[in-house]
């Protein structure tokens, strides 16, 4: 007789549900949605947004072009207790990246890993609920990125990713695999940061606009059980464009937009369409309101920069997800090191709400 996990079909779906923008999990449209989540307190605290300004070592996420404008050498560690509503000691997350200028290849590489642990689970067997043992269940991520200048003020950018997803070591007794499964894929990222740029009655906005373009977690489908079941990867297109406002030797304020809308198409059977035409039959379902929207402004005070205060806004729409929160952080600078944190508020009871994000890095030998 086979063993099953009692609890996995609920309880860690049910966390899932919340990694990431609800289009993707309250109607089952994705595996692996851990991939989704905003890894770093910085841009969390500007509401989730990051495509199109970002300017330290999560461009590894945000926009793997944006490191291509990036020199020295940077580290950071992002911790989380993710969904404090639920009270999960055991459930959180962490990502750390790391990157670095490689002159003999004209560029930029980086690397980062992202773990989501989910706690410890018991199995029982099907006469009964008596335990017969336990198990672990997680979710981890690797990438490798590399970028480059295209031209001087456009950086192109790709990454490389394994991922590997543990959710239960043992199956049900009507399926012959279980709950664990491996999948890559790949991401592509444009960042585009003029010096120059002539606005009609406007002037000149060179070095005060950037704009980003992200297709993320592009691959074939991930399979636990067998190829009739498995499950598309959570493509992403993301948008964004960021604008400073003033810049002064003290004062400097930030606003930034992006745009993101998951490239999945769910048909009612169950099945998916594989990634490459998901591309254009998505559109069909939902059209552009499964875009989700958010926003964020950041202040920095300080010659080099040495206090930063962020907020943020992050909307979807109600009939697709309907996730509607603000967002805020505060950060640090001191010589080689930093410290981030963003808070989210949800409203009472929503399973986001009061979650914190830390995050410490260190960066060194190149420009603040």
């Amino acid at each position: 007789m086979k063993r099953y996990a009692s609890v996995v079909g609920a309880a860690a779906i049910m966390v899932l549900q919340f990694a990431a923008p609800p289009p993707v999990f309250a109607q089952g449209e994705s595996a692996v949605p851990f991939l989704l989540i905003a890894p770093t307190s910085r841009a969390s605290g500007m509401g989730e947004t990051g495509t199109g300004w970002i300017d330290d070592g999560s461009a590894i996420y945000w926009n793997a072009g944006g490191l291509a404008f990036l020199d020295g050498y940077e580290v950071s560690l992002t911790h989380t207790n993710w969904l404090p509503q639920f009270q999960l000691p055991d459930l959180f997350y962490d990502y750390i990246n790391y990157r670095m200028p490689v002159e003999a290849i004209d560029g930029v590489i980086a690397v980062s890993g992202t773990y989501l642990n989910l706690g410890e689970f018991t199995i029982t067997n099907s006469s009964g609920p008596t335990p017969i043992g336990t198990f672990k269940s997680y979710e981890f991520a690797i990438t490798a990125g590399y970028a480059t200048k295209a031209f001087s003020d456009l950086g192109l950018g790709l990454n490389l990713r394994y991922i590997r997803s543990a959710l239960s070591p043992v199956g049900t007794e009507k399926e012959g695999g279980n709950g664990i499964a491996s999948a890559v894929s790949f991401d592509i990222g444009l960042m585009y940061r003029p010096e120059k740029l002539e606005v009609p009655l406007i002037g000149d906005i060179g070095n005060q606009f950037t704009a980003g373009f992200s297709l993320s977690n592009i691959g074939p489908k991930i399979t636990y059980v067998d190829a009739a079941q498995a499950d598309p990867l959570p493509t992403n297109l993301r948008l964004g464009i960021g604008y400073k406002i003033f810049s002064d030797e003290y004062n400097s304020l930030l606003a930034a937009i992006d745009a993101s809308r998951i490239i999945v198409r769910r048909r009612d059977d169950g099945t998916s369409d594989p990634f490459y035409q998901a591309f254009w039959t998505c559109w069909g379902d939902g059209g552009l309101k499964k875009v989700i929207v958010s926003g964020g402004l950041e202040y920095w005070y300080g010659s080099p920069h040495l206090i930063a205060l962020r907020i943020g806004y992050f909307y979807e729409n109600p009939n697709y997800g309907g996730r509607k929160f603000l967002t805020f952080g505060a950060g640090i600078r001191y010589s080689l090191y930093g410290f981030d944190f963003s808070y989210i508020s949800a409203g009472t009871d929503h399973p986001l709400s009061d979650t914190i994000r830390f995050s410490l890095l260190v960066n060194w030998g190149g420009a603040e």
